[in-house]
């Protein structure tokens, strides 16, 4: 069996900075280092569907902005399987097998999806009051239909940020309660791949704020323009400390030198900022004080325009040619399916439900009724 990458994203909106640092770079350096034999890059609209089943145009309009930042980000089609979660019909088959895996209170007991409730203002209990929601089962059993979508490629290494490792714990759980019932080798255990940078696997939003989320609102894209991105880092939360000019600041915690952990590069200094050798030099000198907080922020700019620049430059390229965008969501999910439907008839013979297939089965019980 070869190794393969599986991972996605929700089309609930554009994508930002946080998952550029936390995936999708280390998605393009895996794509091209050829390490893997096969890759599965996913939209996972079914998953967004389980909070916005009211709105399910917010979906539908956002499909293409993830395809778009997915290509524009260095995803190469020829190399990487590229599909949309809800056109592999297998995936909800096998999630349905799978829950009758998987007790409620395991589901319970998932800190990601505890986590995920509380943003959303889900009530764990289920009820509805005044101020919060009750919660839907699709969103409650997400991990679930996350479990399909990992097992129907067999994926061995799943890239995510760090709050998704419950999820895959999960997902190991169905994995060996699958194979075990049904004594087969069926189903592959996943390994997690979180990034080598510390930094990168949660990064904050401009306001301070523990994790960039588009519901905060402290989100800076990867479509941003020039102008839109530079009023985001200007306004970008510091040291509260740090008021004049000669005070000592505090670089951690300070979320311009958290992003320049996750995109500075030693180049950079020599391109933007020479009278520093290094960041180390940087932190040095803002946390001994005389270091104003604008000027960090216009290096950032610096650093984050050379980063995105291509990006942007993709990204328009192939805006010009959305037909061709949805070509190759489309030819991808036909692949996908080919791949998501072998595993299930797999998956049907472990289970002895095959019966159509199952020869043996049916002599057995023509022999029966003939006597």
């Amino acid at each position: 069996m070869g190794r393969i990458i599986l991972t996605g994203d929700r089309p609930t909106g554009k994508l930002h900075l946080g998952h550029y640092v936390g995936s999708l770079r280390n998605r393009v350096l895996l794509q091209n280092e050829g390490n893997f034999d096969r890759m599965f890059v996913f939209i996972a609209d079914v998953q967004a569907l389980t909070d916005n089943a009211d709105n399910p145009e917010k979906v539908r309009q956002n499909i293409i902005e993830v395809a778009l930042d997915y290509l524009s980000c260095g995803l190469d089609p020829s190399k990487v399987t590229l599909f949309i979660q809800s056109q592999i019909p297998e995936l909800h088959e096998m999630t349905q097998f799978f829950s009758n895996l998987v007790t409620v209170q395991r589901l319970q007991r998932n800190p990601t999806v505890k986590t995920e409730m509380a943003l959303r203002g889900f009530n764990a209990d289920g009820g509805e009051d005044e101020n919060r929601r009750g919660l839907p089962v699709g969103f409650f059993t997400y991990p679930i239909s996350q479990a399909a979508d990992i097992c129907a490629f067999k994926s061995t290494t799943v890239p995510v940020g760090e709050d998704q490792e419950p999820m895959i714990e999960q997902c190991r759980e169905i994995v060996r309660s699958f194979n075990g019932t049904y004594k087969c080798d069926v189903l592959v255990e996943p390994e997690i791949l979180l990034p080598s940078n510390l930094v990168c696997r949660r990064l904050p939003g401009t306001d301070g704020k523990a994790k960039m989320s588009k519901s905060l609102g402290n989100c800076i894209y990867l479509s941003d323009d020039p102008k839109e991105m530079e009023k985001k880092v200007k306004g970008m939360f510091t040291d509260p400390g740090h008021l004049r000019v000669e005070d000592p600041g505090k670089v951690e915690g300070n979320t311009v030198f958290t992003y320049l952990d996750a995109f500075c590069e030693p180049d950079d200094f020599a391109a933007f900022w020479p009278e520093y050798a290094n960041l180390d030099e940087l932190k040095d000198h803002y946390r001994r004080g005389g270091l104003g907080d604008m000027k960090c922020k216009k290096f950032l700019i610096q650093v984050l325009n050379n980063r995105l620049d291509p990006i942007r430059a993709r990204r328009h390229t192939y805006e010009q040619d959305i037909p061709g965008v949805y070509e190759i969501l489309r030819q991808g999910s036909e692949a996908a399916r080919e791949v998501a439907a072998q595993t299930l008839h797999e998956m049907k013979a472990a289970m002895q439900i095959n019966y159509f297939d199952d020869t043996a089965l049916i002599a057995e019980q023509a022999a029966k009724y003939r006597l």
